[in-house]
């Protein structure tokens, strides 16, 4: 696959950062849970909110199934949006109750599609939160689109500025061999590069190590 943009920057930014090992959890659940947490915030935030459900003892299916809504949201302050994302992580844990039996290695091995029409039923699961379950939990060969993706590969004349979600992802799955360690380590590397220089407001171009693709 020569004279690919989507490998050209995946091969400048793994050079340049190397692996990333993320996504960074102790158990598939506790991804599942980040997923959810990880909305409109930081990761630091993110952090500590995982930090206390596992102090807590609550890091599992039927523990934090059987919490109530208001100690679940009382765990996950830290995160912000704290009470909006307990009853987002009661409705996820609710769907794997009813359609994997409260067993989420049932929806890892649901089929691709399978999975993500159950995901995206979940209310305030979107396509961002269902395929970074889909991804970095079930392991299934689909790329996260998030806003550091549109932002770095749109400056950087790639993809459309005005491609929606699924538009965007199509180019990358289209663009990139079916790999799901790639997916996962591109996703990684796309989100470190935008936090550092291709930030929002003052984008560092001439240090990026994307600098003149």
């Amino acid at each position: 696959m020569q004279n690919n943009p989507f490998l050209d920057v995946y091969d400048r930014l793994f050079a340049y950062y190397g692996p990333q090992h993320w996504w960074p959890a102790d158990s598939p659940f506790e991804i599942l849970v980040g997923a959810v947490l990880t909305q409109n915030t930081n990761w630091a935030n993110v952090t500590l909110a995982i930090a206390n459900l596992k102090d807590a003892g609550c890091l599992h299916f039927t523990a934090m199934q059987s919490l109530s809504l208001e100690s679940l949201a009382e765990y996950i302050r830290p995160s912000g949006y704290y009470n909006i994302k307990a009853v987002r992580l009661k409705n996820l844990l609710q769907m794997i109750e009813e359609e994997y039996e409260g067993e989420l290695q049932f929806l890892c091995d649901d089929s691709l599609d399978g999975a993500r029409e159950n995901l995206l039923r979940v209310k305030g699961v979107g396509p961002e939160t269902a395929d970074s379950i889909l991804l970095y939990v079930a392991g299934k060969p689909t790329f996260v689109i998030d806003t550091y993706t549109h932002r770095v590969f749109s400056r950087h004349e790639i993809v459309l500025e005005d491609n929606d979600y699924y538009g965007l992802q199509q180019e990358f799955l289209d663009s990139l061999p079916e790999d799901i360690a790639l997916f996962n380590e591109f996703h990684a590397l796309i989100v470190a590069v935008a936090k550092e220089f291709c930030k929002k407001g003052k984008p560092r171009c001439k240090e990026c190590p994307l600098h003149g693709v």
